[in-house]
């Protein structure tokens, strides 16, 4: 079904926006009953006591006789009501955990590099679990076609391997990508592309959205992107933000940062879409970003259009590099002053 921009302003019912903020992450432990498949959770801490002696300040910590796994996630998100686990809804971290906790009987610290929200989409997720080593010893070989046996049919585990030393998913992650696919043509999105597709009731200008997009590269901060968080930055550094024509008449928006914040990626989409149809011109997107609050004119884009395409890591050494920089609260870089030149000397 094609949707009206009247549809564009309106946030998810459940959490509002549909990518990773810079706090997208959930922890949890899950515990199995006598069954082995209630996968309760509660949230954890630091594993108790003190960090082994020679223990890198910040590095993770592991609980004892336990492994750290690295897992790759695909999931259609239409009838998820986001990653993050809540008690009564159905979350991809819900669903996950339980049959993870089926499989090992005890899994620690789940922990998302990308936290998508309700009705966004994954074909790259990354996320890592801590699980007993001895569980994981008798079960690697067979583990994804296990997982694959358990899951539901909308969220798969395409890989798992044992995480490097150091690794966590969210913190050491360099860059998040999505895409966001609009269907302009006059037919609607395909019925099997509906439910990852934008239908647009009106003609998008690739050149005007290119244009547009181009203004909003570099770090800024993006308050009037973001729906505020205490305590949180609203400062990002958009690495790439481009968009192509497909030959489905679908239009696919690539979007690429060190972090999003909250619901920054379908509000720049929102923006876009406007210049494109011709409601906004081409400079209005970026000269919202002087703005220090949300900006009540930037509608944000459905959710069902998103997907967390691809993460980025650095090479296994420097991952404790990259999570302090990541930790550290983040301020503008400072610009040199612009220099003027004066009258020539006579």
């Amino acid at each position: 079904m094609v949707q009206t921009p009247a549809e564009v302003p309106a946030p998810d019912p459940v959490t509002g926006t549909g990518e990773a903020g810079s706090s997208g992450v959930a922890r949890m432990t899950g515990s199995a009953g006598p069954a082995g498949a209630s996968g309760a959770s509660r949230h954890p801490g630091d594993p108790e006591g003190p960090a082994p002696v020679g223990t890198p300040p910040g590095a993770p910590r592991i609980p004892q006789d336990s492994v750290r796994l690295r897992l790759s996630v695909s999931y259609d998100g239409t009838d998820f009501s986001g990653w993050a686990h809540q008690p009564t809804r159905r979350t991809v971290a819900g669903v996950l955990l339980g049959e993870l906790t089926r499989v090992f009987r005890t899994v620690d610290n789940l922990t998302v590099a990308g936290r998508t929200d309700a009705g966004v989409h994954a074909t790259g997720q990354v996320c890592h679990v801590d699980v007993p080593a001895a569980a994981w010893e008798a079960l690697a070989p067979s583990i994804v076609r296990r997982l694959a046996g358990l899951l539901p049919g909308d969220v798969r585990v395409l890989a798992v391997e044992v995480a490097p030393e150091h690794f966590d998913a969210r913190f050491a992650a360099l860059r998040r990508r999505y895409e966001y696919r609009v269907c302009d043509g006059p037919s609607g999105p395909a019925p099997l592309a509906r439910r990852n597709t934008l239908g647009w009731p009106r003609p998008l200008d690739l050149e005007a959205l290119s244009a547009a997009s181009r203004g909003l590269l570099g770090e800024h901060d993006f308050a009037a992107y973001c729906k505020r968080r205490d305590g949180a930055t609203t400062i990002r550094n958009l690495l790439r933000l481009d968009w192509r024509r497909d030959p489905d008449e679908v239009l696919v928006a690539t979007v690429e940062a060190d972090a999003f914040c909250h619901s920054m990626v379908r509000s720049l989409i929102g923006a876009l879409i406007a210049v494109g149809e011709g409601r906004r011109p081409v400079g209005w997107p970026g000269e919202q970003l002087t703005s220090a609050v949300r900006v009540d004119a930037v509608g944000v884009a459905p959710a069902h259009g998103l997907t967390l395409v691809n993460v980025d890591y650095p090479a296994p050494g420097e991952y404790l590099a990259r999570m302090a920089v990541t930790r550290n609260m983040r301020a503008l870089t400072p610009q040199p002053p612009e220099v003027h030149a004066g009258p020539p000397a006579p």
